[in-house]
């Protein structure tokens, strides 16, 4: 398998006037293509910063990064524009559906964007995909926290990118809701897509097969999953790792 993404001495510093904060400290990691994996770490870690610059949103300030081969450092901002309408798929917090369109609507509109042909077959194909085919009139304020979010997951294949990025995607649901989600992103991995998705939550991550964890910018461990969560019955979910056991909380 050839590397789907490869950073090398990946540092990000914002500053703020004469003061300067480093986000990310020398990040090198690679990820190969179709694999499945959390990025972890207390709040100011630097995973949200990581997530940003995988998902050409963000910069690095030095270092090189490489996606499907192509080396985005130096990108411009149209070329950066293109590079995440046809090799990502990004997976929200917070769904970031459009409230008055309808969930086909909705998977349509990354299609629109890149001028897709038959997008309509293609987001119906999509909706089935993650089960939603009997709800696709329905717009956001008709669908339950768990169904706007495999919207937005749906919405992320559309345009059949690399990779998905999925960012905190279990935050706003309850256990079953995230047990359904996580089971759906575990089905979509065994088919051979890549994953990365960031969390605070040790059996959000433990779903996936490794963990990189981050503290004050740096990567301190790269861990293959070992007691892997692969029942997704919402009791078992919910109960599988104590509250003690729990990861860092933060963003």
């Amino acid at each position: 398998m050839k590397p789907i993404i490869e950073t090398r001495d990946l540092t990000k510093v914002y500053r703020a006037g004469k003061i300067q904060v480093p986000a990310l400290r020398n990040v090198s990691v690679t990820i190969e293509q179709g694999e499945y994996v959390a990025i972890m770490g207390a709040s100011g870690s630097g995973k949200s910063t990581l997530m940003n610059i995988l998902g050409c949103l963000d910069r690095p300030t030095e270092g090189k990064y490489l996606l499907d081969g192509i080396d985005v450092s130096e990108l411009t901002d149209n070329e950066l524009a293109d590079i995440r309408s046809t090799k990502i798929g990004f997976v929200f917090q917070s769904y970031n559906l459009l409230a008055k369109t309808t969930a086909l609507e909705n998977v349509e509109l990354p299609m629109v964007y890149s001028r897709a042909k038959n997008r309509r077959d293609k987001a119906m194909e999509c909706l089935d995909l993650v089960g939603l085919a009997d709800r696709v009139k329905h717009k956001p304020n008709e669908l339950s926290g768990g169904q706007q979010q495999r919207v937005a997951i749906a919405r992320a294949l559309a345009n059949e990118p690399a990779m998905i990025l999925a960012d905190e995607p279990t935050g706003n649901l309850d256990s079953k809701s995230s047990a359904e989600i996580m089971e759906l992103f575990t089905r979509m991995n065994d088919k051979g897509r890549t994953i990365v998705l960031v969390t605070h939550e040790e059996e959000i991550a433990h779903c996936t097969k490794r963990i990189l964890r981050l503290y004050d910018g740096r990567l301190v461990k790269d861990e293959k999953v070992k007691d892997r969560i692969t029942s997704f019955d919402g009791t078992t979910f919910a109960i599988q790792f104590s509250p003690d056991k729990r990861g860092l909380n933060g963003g």
